[in-house]
């Protein structure tokens, strides 16, 4: 048997080290790309979805399915002859606080890890996000030393955060846990940030905050998908990585791009943060006065993630993990372009 301390080199791609592979969230977004993925490179892997429907769609993708909740305990048995384990499984909502907050990324995290320890998985990556450093300032450059704000924007910052304890806590004693910090996850196959922005420019809704020309990182879902695999097999037990496409670019050169590839012409309308940011924080109190019945169109979680810089310095991943992108931005949005055109399939 081969000992994961010993990986390194042109073995990195070895499905033996990795395989049989456990991924959480496998029909979200990233889950069902982390199958292809893995898939691909002739993996095994077990997926764990909350419905049958989910359960049919990973199967087509060649994973096979595990029908349950996170904290369930038919999850350790699903488990047990699984080498390793992507935990992609999150509640993103940028909203007001809810339950499933806590329910799915600090309860969940705390449950996945605790049974994945009792299963004798031995390799673990934890998929995280920047917005655990967000606390309504830019970010410019900044690398994993940065510690954790006090005070966080809103519950999706504060519970990631929180996850992100819980997994270091776990890491240790023959189970080794790696923590990935993507940035703007985007590309084909996109159910969350492409719908939620052409919808908005579509009704007239979107709007650049103070002109949107701070800069970004951003990650293409394939880039996230190999520095995923690069943290499980080099990866230093309880440490965080940032994964981004490299070189940022500004927000709203970015966005618009997005757009254009959906044939969609970018706004013109410009707003202040402030009006913004008033906005979102009578939205958010108007909310919790009416137990949630009231929707805020923005929250300060929202204006801590797009209306100032966010930039990050992926030295740390270069070093340790031999990261560099496999999927430019110029390649990845000629991919969404090409897939708009066939009649917008972006699963194809």
């Amino acid at each position: 048997m081969k000992d994961f301390q010993a990986i390194g080199g042109d073995r990195a791609s070895d499905p033996e080290l990795l395989s049989p592979l456990f991924v959480t969230g496998g029909n979200g977004y990233l889950g069902r790309n982390l199958i292809r993925h893995f898939v691909a490179k002739g993996f095994k892997v077990v997926a764990l979805v909350r419905s049958q429907q989910s359960a049919d769609v990973v199967r087509v993708l060649g994973a096979r399915p595990i029908v349950a909740q996170l904290s369930s305990p038919a999850v350790t048995e699903a488990m047990k002859g699984c080498r390793s384990l992507v935990h992609a499984a999150a509640h993103t909502s940028h909203g007001p606080e809810t339950p499933e907050h806590v329910q799915v990324n600090v309860e969940g995290t705390r449950a996945i890890f605790a049974m994945a320890r009792q299963a004798g998985v031995r390799r673990a990556v934890h998929v995280s996000t920047e917005s655990v450093l967000l606390g309504g300032r830019a970010l410019i450059n900044v690398d994993e030393n940065l510690a954790v704000p006090s005070r966080f924007p809103g519950a999706y910052s504060r519970t990631k955060a929180e996850a992100e304890r819980i997994v270091r806590a776990q890491s240790g004693n023959g189970f080794e846990a790696v923590i990935v910090r993507p940035r703007f996850v985007w590309g084909r196959d996109d159910t969350t940030a492409l719908p939620i922005l052409t919808q908005a420019a579509r009704s007239g809704q979107m709007a650049w905050i103070n002109g949107g020309e701070y800069l970004t990182s951003v990650t293409h879902v394939a880039n996230v998908c190999h520095g995923i695999e690069l943290a499980l097999l080099k990866g230093r037990a309880g440490e965080a990585y940032f994964i981004t496409d490299g070189e940022p670019t500004t927000f709203r050169s970015f966005v618009s791009r997005l757009l254009e590839t959906q044939g969609i012409d970018p706004p013109e309308k410009v707003v202040p943060s402030w009006l913004v940011g008033t906005v979102a924080r009578a939205g958010e109190f108007a909310a919790r006065l009416s137990g949630g019945r009231i929707k805020t169109p923005v929250t300060r979680q929202d204006l801590a993630t797009m209306a100032v810089e966010v930039t990050l310095d992926i030295t740390k991943a270069k070093r340790d993990l031999g990261y560099t992108p496999v999927v430019s931005v110029d390649e990845g949005m000629a991919e969404l372009k090409r897939l708009a055109s066939a009649g917008g399939d972006q699963q194809r």
